[in-house]
Formats: C-alpha cells, structure tokens, sequence
C-alpha cells in the first residue's frame, strides 16, 4: 500500500527560558517563553504528566474487564478500562501488569502493547500505552490506598452500547473498546 503524503514543514518552537508553576506530586506544570517559527516569542503553559496506561483485557468468552469509580474532578462516577499511572522510570509493561492486578485482582498470561496514543497534545506529555491482556486468571486484587471501584465484565457489544447511550464517556476507553471492536471485525 502507498503512504499518503504528508506535510514535511518545520514549525519547531524553541524554549527560550522556562519556569516551575507548580511541582505536585502527579503533576508538574510549567510555563515557557518560546521562539516561534517566525522568530517572534510567545508563552506556553504545559503539564508534565509521568504517562499511563490502559489495558483490554478480556475473558475467555470475549468479555470485557471494565471498572465503576468516582472521578472527583468531573464529580461522579465513570466506567473504564483498567487503567493507572507510570510511576518514575517504570516500564510501561510492568505499570500494565502491575495496575491489572491491584485493581481487578486478573493476572494475563498474554500480552500485546497495541499503540501510544498523546490524549492532551496541546497541554501535556501525557502519553497512554494501550495494552491488550488475555489468558486471564482470576487472583486477589491489591487496591491502592484510598482506591475504591467496582470491577464487573461485559460483552464487548454491551460496552460499545454504553459509549453510545453516553454512559461511557472516557476517551481512553472509548478509543480501546473501538480498536477492540475493529479488530474483531477483520
């Protein structure tokens, strides 16, 4: 198959000084005066996000692993995929395995990364590794501190149902249950 083309142009913006806004424990923001392109200066505020990732796992029969938890900054509760934050020099892989356990007690037997997605390109470094886990076994799930969600599994046409009845709004699990749903179809 032929590539299409794409656009080779150089719009690279260089950080002339850059400042802390503020270093919390998940998040760093920054702020950057930068050169555009054109030479002229412009400011940038971005966050500094240590990377997640997501994972499809799925039973035998097809079913899909979802999770029920409230997320306080949109203040209710939300249906997702598995998913977590790396923590500083994790491998990503190991950040998948170790998130699938501690919150829905599964362990895989086969994994595959999938693709990176940048969810926030516009504000953040934020990248999310999608991962798909099969083979699983069910074991004792080892929630974080201060982590309470429900873990419960559908039929993947029951999910993609909920993304179009609006109850599932996640972006992360939305792009994982339409990758999934594509793959089924080829």
């Amino acid at each position: 198959m032929k590539k299409p083309f794409i656009p080779q142009s150089d719009f690279t913006e260089t950080t002339i000084t850059s400042k802390p806004v503020y270093d919390g424990k998940m998040l760093k923001v920054r702020e950057d005066e930068i050169r555009l392109p054109d030479g002229k200066h412009a400011r940038r505020e971005w966050v500094d996000h240590p990377g997640a990732v997501i994972i499809l796992a799925q039973l035998d029969d097809g079913q899909v692993v979802l999770e029920r938890q409230f997320r306080y900054p949109v203040r209710r509760h939300l249906i997702e995929l598995p998913a977590g934050k790396i923590e500083l020099g994790e491998d990503p892989f190991v950040t998948a395995k170790r998130e699938l356990l501690e919150e829905t007690g599964y362990v895989a037997k086969d994994w595959t990364h999938i693709f990176t997605t940048h969810p926030c390109i516009g504000y953040s470094t934020e990248r999310i590794e999608f991962y798909q886990a099969r083979g699983l076994t069910l074991q004792q799930r080892q929630l974080d501190d201060g982590e309470f969600l429900d873990v419960f599994t559908l039929p993947l046409k029951d999910a993609l149902e909920l993304v179009d009845d609006g109850e599932i709004t996640d972006i992360k699990t939305i792009t994982g249950l339409f990758w999934l749903e594509r793959q089924l179809r080829t």
